[in-house]
């Protein structure tokens, strides 16, 4: 079994520290294990509003809403949230809407759950030709260097910036009965 290091454990403060720097005052999510320790940082500021989504597509009008009133918003997803998104990407793109999305990985290293590996085979995939530049990371030192340059570059270039988070980075899911 898998136990966490202190940089895995600490990698939501690292990215709740870049959201904070770049100005991030919305965040969207749906509610999910891989991102709970960041959702819970996120709910705890009072500086950050967070929206909990009935579907991921909702974020997407969240990051554009919150762009046309002058404020920053991240959108928080697992990878099989992606496919919800499809059409409403476009919206991010034509508009030019600079937007940060988190992205957990399933169906991946070590999924017991079947249903999560088609859409987890091809999320990176579908989020580049939505218009998503990509940025994955696997290893706990990497989160600072990714988030702070992909949040830069969202902010600071009106990019849309996808940055996954590999199911190793996030550990083995374990079946509870």
């Amino acid at each position: 079994m898998h136990t966490p290091s202190n940089i895995e454990t600490a990698w939501p403060d690292i990215v709740h520290a870049h959201f904070r720097r770049v100005g991030i005052r919305q965040v969207g999510y749906v509610p999910d294990g891989g991102l709970s320790g960041l959702i819970k940082l996120c709910q705890d500021d009072p500086e950050i509003t967070d929206v909990v989504l009935t579907s991921e597509e909702e974020g997407v009008g969240l990051v554009a809403g919150a762009a046309l009133g002058g404020q920053r918003a991240a959108l928080l997803m697992q990878s099989s949230g992606v496919g919800n998104c499809i059409n409403m990407f476009s919206l991010l793109r034509n508009c030019g809407f600079g937007c940060v999305a988190l992205v957990t990985m399933r169906g991946e290293f070590a999924e017991f759950n079947p249903w999560q590996v088609p859409m987890g085979s091809i999320a990176e995939e579908v989020l580049r030709l939505a218009g998503f530049l990509t940025y994955r990371v696997e290893s706990a030192d990497d989160v600072d260097d990714i988030v702070g340059a992909g949040c830069d570059m969202a902010f600071y270039g009106d990019l849309q910036i996808a940055i996954v988070l590999s199911q190793r980075l996030l550990g083995r899911k374990q079946w509870t009965r």
